[in-house]
């Protein structure tokens, strides 16, 4: 042990300097190496164009994607300092970007910013570290200063390389390295939504994405070039933007305040719709855990409209007080506040941590709200109807869930009658699929692993979430099972802790109602369960859609084109195979119709000829249509078995887009959703109806 503990000494301890850290543990500071990732190296370089526009410096952005797999960032702000730093004896340029913890944005008043979203003044320097090129280009004072990087290193000093007529500003180009990132493709489509999202949270500020890649992601392909985004309402009009294919009530309330402490800003509007989306901002940077001020939002919300409905007597002296969530259903909100320290957790600052902006934006809603619905009673008491609405379908719901309670109380607690349930009791390595109708449910339960995989077979298209209740829901008997056989309860006593399953996977049919009914069961999970897609416990099956045979060996395949590879492998044109089908039946449609003289003649010809021809290799290709065609080994082999399956795991990043695709496709309105399908018409291969 002694000899363990001397071999321990000084010369062990690492000390990592500059931008070391940074390339040693890049998900400190951009959160993750995926696309995620890759996206925030752009939005923090973004950000700093974003800040001088917010000191009212800059009013234009243009960010493009390089054929070559490079970003640039051009702003017409004043440009980063070029001369030398007093302390380091470098120029300003090089500091902000090599040195951690350096920037503009920590002095307070005596800095070169009031309010900032770069706050930790790592950003351009951890992008420096985390691309294999990067080249600066300053445009101050009719000269443009330029410095290169290698992984985070200077080539040489800054240097004025020419003049230029155009006015001051900051062009960043960079590379990211494939050392770091396990992807370099950039998604123009998620991009695109935090640019529109940046741009309606900054007045007066035009942002341009050009796309120049000659390859671009399949998402992308549809998408233009070049993308010009000017918002001159603001957060109203984002709201708006939430609303468009809502039944909006009334119209957009907006109030903004500036206080010693920070400065409000609220955008909101209620509809029709049954689902809350309010999407919270410090210093324009999407804060998606919320925070003080999000807290801050709610708690005056709920104080203010029962405060009004007593004052008015809509709620009567026996009645309940409304709940949050009462206030809340229906409801799209921009809570957007700007503060000189703002305190984030964490380098991608998801959370806002400041104490103080609870009671400041409460206080705002509290004055600004309740001034609103004095001075406009009609808008307040369609709002407030709104609300007690959503609290009768909360008793009513409350009401329909004990009764699902008592009932399994009485059965003692027992699960779903359909469900196969596994053997094992640790959730962690537990499965849960949802299969669709009673033959594929019966492969299932038969192909399955009855250690940790159980089964619940469903029947028929489930409830559509979207345009109900939660009471309405618990009717449901293949939702209430569901709901059950998870485990973790639903509405005020939902607890993701008692989930039974580490995997919910969805199993469905690859044709257009398997499609379907996950559509249908995505809007469910995410609507009422989104915590639990948010941990990642929501899965896709991937079934084959093709048994390839050839002699005594067989493949699968789970598309056309792996189809097309492995009849390659096997030394087969699929393009000739399937001219050579074609062919065989025209010659059956000649057979069929020729006199039985002459079908007997061109037989023997066609025999001779079959003689004389080269022996083809001739594969059989079996199309699933449905799990049901499969026997459980076939199921097990293909979908089931955790050594060899493909499951695609269901995210949320961008929430708000999520919520705008459910909304068109199982919403009440009509016209979203019929423009969206003959939008994506063009798009679908292989539909089987």
């Amino acid at each position: 042990m002694a000899s363990e503990n001397t071999s321990y000494g000084a010369d062990k301890i690492q000390v990592l300097e500059g931008l070391e850290p940074v390339r040693k543990r890049p998900g400190m500071y951009i959160g993750s190496t995926d696309q995620r990732g890759l996206h925030h190296c752009v939005y923090e370089i973004v950000d700093n164009s974003i800040d001088e526009a917010m000191a009212g410096h800059c009013d234009h952005i243009i960010i493009s994607l390089h054929n070559d797999g490079s970003v640039s960032v051009d702003d017409n702000g004043r440009g980063i300092p070029v001369d030398i730093h007093p302390k380091t004896k470098k120029s300003a340029l090089e500091v902000v970007l090599t040195v951690l913890h350096a920037g503009g944005k920590f002095g307070g008043d005596e800095s070169g910013y009031k309010v900032s979203g770069g706050l930790h003044g790592v950003g351009s320097s951890v992008v420096n570290a985390l691309s294999s090129y990067l080249k600066a280009e300053v445009y101050r004072e009719g000269k443009v200063h330029m410095q290169e990087y290698v992984r985070g290193k200077p080539k040489a000093d800054v240097k004025v390389v020419g003049k230029t007529e155009r006015g001051n500003g900051t062009k960043i180009t960079f590379m990211p390295d494939d050392e770091i990132f396990d992807t370099l493709e950039f998604s123009l489509t998620t991009m695109l939504a935090h640019f529109r999202q940046q741009a309606y949270l900054t007045r007066g500020i035009t942002i341009s994405v050009m796309d120049e890649r000659e390859k671009r992601p399949e998402e992308d392909r549809n998408l233009t070039r070049l993308y010009r985004f000017q918002f001159e309402g603001g957060i109203a009009a984002y709201v708006r933007h939430l609303n468009q294919d809502k039944q909006p009530i009334g119209e957009v309330i907006w109030f903004e305040k500036d206080t010693p402490d920070g400065f409000v800003e609220i955008a909101m509007q209620y509809s029709q719709a049954f689902a809350e989306q309010s999407i919270s901002f410090c210093n324009n940077i999407h804060t998606i855990e919320g925070g003080t001020h999000m807290t801050g939002f709610k708690a005056a919300l709920t104080r203010t409209i029962n405060a009004y409905a007593r004052k008015e007597q809509i709620l009567k002296e026996k009645d309940e007080n409304l709940t949050a969530d009462d206030v809340r259903e229906g409801l799209s909100a921009i809570i957007s506040v700007r503060i000189r320290e703002p305190q984030f957790e964490g380098q991608t600052k998801s959370k806002l941590g400041n104490a103080e902006m609870k009671s400041v934006t409460e206080s705002v809603v509290n004055d600004k709200f309740a001034q609103y619905l004095e001075e406009h009673p009609a808008d307040a008491r369609n709002v407030i109807g709104k609300c007690l609405l959503a609290a009768r379908a909360r008793m009513a719901a409350r009401a329909a869930r004990d009764a699902v309670i008592r009932k399994g109380a009485l059965e003692g607690m027992t699960l779903p009658g359909k469900l196969a349930d596994c053997s094992s009791k640790n959730p962690e390595e537990c499965e849960l699929y949802i299969v669709e109708g009673d033959s594929a449910g019966g492969s299932a339960k038969q192909g399955r692993n009855r250690e940790f995989q159980a089964i619940l077979p469903i029947r028929g298209k489930i409830l559509n979430v979207e345009q109900a209740r939660l009471d309405k829901m618990l009717a449901n008997n293949e939702i209430k099972s569901l709901i059950i056989a998870m485990g973790m309860g639903v509405g005020e006593v939902k607890d993701i802790s008692k989930l039974r399953y580490a995997r919910i996977v969805i199993m469905t049919d690859a044709d257009v109602d398997g499609a379907h009914i996950r559509t249908l069961l995505l809007t469910f999970f995410y609507r009422y369960f989104q915590e639990m897609v948010d941990a990642g416990h929501l899965y896709i099956a991937q079934p084959p859609l093709f048994k390839v045979s050839l002699g005594k060996e067989s493949r699968y395949a789970f598309n056309d084109a792996e189809k097309t590879k492995i009849l390659k492998e096997w030394g087969i044109d699929p393009k000739e195979l399937e001219n050579q089908e074609e062919s065989e039946e025209e010659n059956a449609e000649e057979s069929a119709d020729a006199q039985p003289q002459e079908t007997e003649a061109k037989g023997k010809s066609k025999a001779k000829v079959a003689k004389e021809a080269p022996k083809t290799k001739r594969p059989n290709i079996q199309r699933y249509k449905g799990l049901g065609e499969m026997n459980p080994q076939q199921l097990w082999e293909t979908t089931m078995d955790p050594s060899v399956r493909v499951m695609l795991r269901v995210t949320t990043e961008d929430a708000e887009k999520a919520n705008a695709v459910f909304t068109t496709l199982m919403g009440n309105e009509v016209a979203p959703r019929k423009k969206f399908i003959q939008t994506h018409a063009k798009g679908v291969k292989n539909l089987d109806i």
